[in-house]
């Protein structure tokens, strides 16, 4: 089965879909990290290793949310239903956003629940969210391939 997803992959469909789900991730990835600490602010205080670092895991996240998407698509086109994997893609932007994300929008949402502290002072510009980020996708993407693999069809044959 998972043959057949990866054909389903190298459709025009599913390689435009892919395309716009990576530009769609790289959008929201690089306006996350702006509203936490501009990329040139960043070089001035942590070097411009930490922007390479943070540019590359934005652009290794969006290609694999794209793929966990595109593989949920193929898998419902497949088996009829979607996988439970291709939320985590989105969980990992809402950790973002709610971690490092706009300062001012965390502060004041955790401030009305009656949370109070600074995004802003999380370590190397929120670098080990970022990663916990990354990690959740990859998460989706096993999940969604093991779905792939050992999930059963929603129609049930019988003899």
């Amino acid at each position: 089965m998972i043959s057949e997803a990866i054909r389903l992959l190298k459709t025009k469909k599913l390689m435009l879909q892919g395309l716009f789900f990576f530009a769609f991730f790289m959008v929201i990835y690089t306006m996350i990290d702006g509203f936490n600490l501009s990329y040139q602010a960043m070089t001035q205080q942590y070097g411009s290793y930490l922007v390479a670092t943070n540019i590359s895991l934005n652009i290794a996240m969006a290609s694999l949310s794209a793929l966990l998407l595109n593989l949920s698509t193929a898998m419902a086109t497949l088996k009829g239903k979607d996988s439970k994997g291709s939320n985590l893609s989105f969980a990992s932007v809402l950790f973002g956003i709610l971690t490092y994300g706009c300062t001012p929008c965390v502060i004041a949402f955790f401030a009305s629940v009656g949370i109070a502290f600074s995004v802003i002072a999380l370590p190397l510009a929120g670098l080990p969210y970022k990663l916990i980020s990354l990690l959740l996708i990859v998460i989706g993407i096993l999940w969604t391939l093991r779905e792939i693999k050992f999930g059963q069809c929603k129609v049930k044959y019988s003899n």
